[in-house]
């Protein structure tokens, strides 16, 4: 009896023994077990979870909610209209900066097409009229010049002719000077400064009709609505939360492997992943991780160089609605034939 006693004893202490091995090494498989040649030769078991992106979607612009298109659980499609703002304001705005880039075009036209023919045939017989003002005042001036001497002519007389002769030649100088100007032109400097402010009215323009479209709340893929966060009516901030929705065009397997099994595993290496509930995918390596996942001791003993785990990134060719966020999966992987 003591001798069974003795043996049940042992067996247990060796059990402890094995299970606090395998405590170390969570994620080994029975294949670390195998001599070097069939290991390599064996399938890979490892164990993760789905991985699915989620994204929070919101409005670039503030208003009050108009539309709420989809409900939780609904599925989508890329550029699927979700959400509306209240658009007027934004669509005044459009008008507003179309109205102005109108206006200013017809600025920098005008002063790129110049004086029209007919603006400088005005501006010549304006000058030839004042030249035949100023002619007739000079006359004028001249006589009584002559006869003020004499005194024929009050001296207050001859000084209203020096004024009028002052004033025409004055006049005329300055029809003159427009008469020029329209001959030459606008100026290069005013066409640059029109066209630089017609830029500047389009720049704002497109800025207005950039931010009527953000009125809309659009998903960025097909995907399925896991949270709607607020209701019609609600007066919402630019990059407030207004869905969450998961993205189903790319699903992954997030999974770890032991530092032991490191060298067996390689991008590019298919595997299989099986649910719990019995269903089967195909999938790839597309991902491991250059770095350990925790940060080891200054020096690493061969016990502990074993406990490092490396973080792969399995993705999934044939995924179905069936793969949820956080679902627990099994990856198997069949290692290359080692080579001779």
């Amino acid at each position: 009896m003591r001798r069974w006693l003795v043996a049940a004893v042992l067996l247990a202490v060796v059990l402890a023994l094995a299970l606090i091995v395998l405590s170390r090494r969570p994620l080994a498989t029975w294949t670390d077990w195998l001599p070097g040649s069939a290991r390599s030769n064996a399938a890979l078991t490892l164990y993760g979870n789905v991985d699915i992106r989620q994204v929070d979607l919101a409005f670039d612009a503030t208003g009050r909610i108009v539309e709420l298109n989809v409900e939780e659980g609904d599925a989508v499609a890329e550029g699927q209209v979700l959400a509306r703002l209240d658009q007027d304001l934004y669509a005044h705005a459009v008008r507003l900066a179309e109205a102005r880039r109108d206006a200013q075009r017809s600025v920098l036209e005008k002063l790129e097409a110049g004086s029209r023919p007919e603006e400088i045939e005005k501006a010549r017989a304006d000058v030839a009229t004042l030249q035949a003002v100023r002619d007739n005042a000079e006359a004028v001036y001249r006589r009584r010049s002559e006869l003020v001497t004499t005194g024929a002519v009050a001296q207050q007389a001859f000084e209203d002719a020096r004024a009028a002769l002052g004033e025409a030649e004055g006049r005329l100088q300055s029809a003159r000077e427009t008469l020029a100007l329209a001959v030459a032109g606008p100026r290069k400097e005013e066409i640059a400064q029109a066209r630089a402010q017609l830029r500047a009215d389009e720049a704002a323009l497109e800025i207005s009709r950039n931010r009527y479209r953000h009125t809309a709340l659009t998903a960025p893929g097909p995907g399925i609505v896991t949270t709607r966060v607020h209701e019609v009516g609600a007066v919402v901030l630019p990059n407030s939360p207004i869905y969450t929705v998961a993205l189903t065009d790319k699903v992954w397997i997030r999974t770890y492997a032991p530092e032991t099994l490191l060298g067996s595993v390689q991008p590019g290496m298919p595997v299989e992943v099986t649910t719990d509930g019995g269903r089967r995918y195909k999938g790839w390596v597309g991902y491991i991780s250059p770095t350990a996942e925790f940060t080891p001791k200054a020096v690493e003993t061969p016990e502990l160089r074993t406990q490092l785990v490396y973080r792969l990134r399995v993705h999934i060719d044939d995924a179905d609605a069936w793969l949820r966020q956080g679902m627990p999966v099994t990856v198997h992987l069949r290692t290359p034939p080692a080579k001779p």
